[in-house]
């Protein structure tokens, strides 16, 4: 137990989901995992374990933000045994391309973010997710017909519609080929890398920097059950 996690030792399973609001947890434990029970609710921040396919699958919210998405994981690598974490979010999209509801696969993190400065590195670290998950969810992707781009993500400390920069901030990392922009991937990346463990970002791009077009409210879970299949189908093979 940590102070942010009162699972017991074992209750983790050693791949875990992890979406950033905790009602997805939820939503993900409910709707697609057999046998699923919570295993922590400290700070409201949901937990589950249940089964997929009959394989154990874990389920965790990390919260909104890197250094968020940088507790929980770094807790569940060194405390809990955990191997690899997917994370299932949501992301702002930066290409025309990229249409609303497909899939962001981020290969590398790029950030505005202080994170890294914690490893004493001289240079700029540009973290990259595990890419044996990552070929694994590309493949399933193809079988499974989803609409899907793998690239590099922007992951900012700040949401882009409060960016006091101005809504154009954006389009540098537009210009340098990123796809889109979330706040968790690049934190998750590089505690990945310093564990030594496994990690895979998986966004649904629900909102277009580009166009202006989004979900609409009524579809902003049930948009995200393709990225949730995904995730699972690439922890299945993982495991």
């Amino acid at each position: 137990m940590t102070a942010h996690n009162k699972a017991e030792k074992g209750e983790i399973a050693p791949i875990v989901l992890a979406p950033g609001d905790p009602l997805r947890a939820k939503l993900v434990a409910e709707n697609f995992l057999t046998d699923s029970r919570l295993v922590t609710d400290v700070r409201n921040v949901l937990g589950y374990t249940g089964h997929y396919k009959g394989k154990e699958v874990s389920v965790l919210a990390t919260g909104m933000g890197g250094p968020s998405c940088g507790i929980y994981s770094y807790e569940l690598f060194t405390e809990y045994g955990v191997e690899a974490i997917i994370r299932i979010g949501t992301c702002g999209g930066f290409q025309p391309e990229i249409g609303v509801g497909s899939l962001v696969l981020a290969m590398t993190a790029s950030t505005d973010s202080a994170w890294a400065h914690q490893y004493n590195l001289k240079g700029t670290l540009s973290p990259a997710c595990d890419p044996s998950l990552l070929l694994k969810a590309i493949g399933h992707a193809v079988a499974l017909g989803f609409p899907h781009h793998a690239g590099m993500v922007f992951s900012s400390d700040l949401f882009s519609s409060y960016n006091a920069l101005g809504e154009d901030s954006w389009k540098g990392w537009a210009r340098m080929g990123a796809l889109a922009q979330d706040m968790e991937s690049y934190a998750l990346y590089a505690t990945a890398a310093w564990c030594k463990k496994r990690a895979l970002s998986i966004l649904t791009m629900t909102d277009s920097c580009v166009t202006g077009a989004g979900l609409d409210d009524a579809d902003r879970m049930s948009a995200l059950y393709p990225m949730i299949e995904l995730a699972l189908e690439t922890a299945w093979e993982a495991l």
